[in-house]
């Protein structure tokens, strides 16, 4: 009898029987806006070469 009671209570916690969802509040924005590029290569010096 009590797993039926347990497996009931997983049940009801897992469905959303705890009320419609609701939409989460927009984040409060700081004003502050950082941007900027980043660059990623490979140099490549054969030999006898200055690099």
């Amino acid at each position: 009898m009590r797993i039926i009671a347990l497996l009931s209570l997983v049940l009801v916690a897992s469905c959303g029987a705890d009320g419609a969802p609701t939409r989460p509040e927009k984040p409060q924005t700081s004003g502050i806006t950082i941007s900027g590029q980043a660059r990623v290569g490979v140099v490549v010096c054969e030999k006898g070469a200055k690099c």
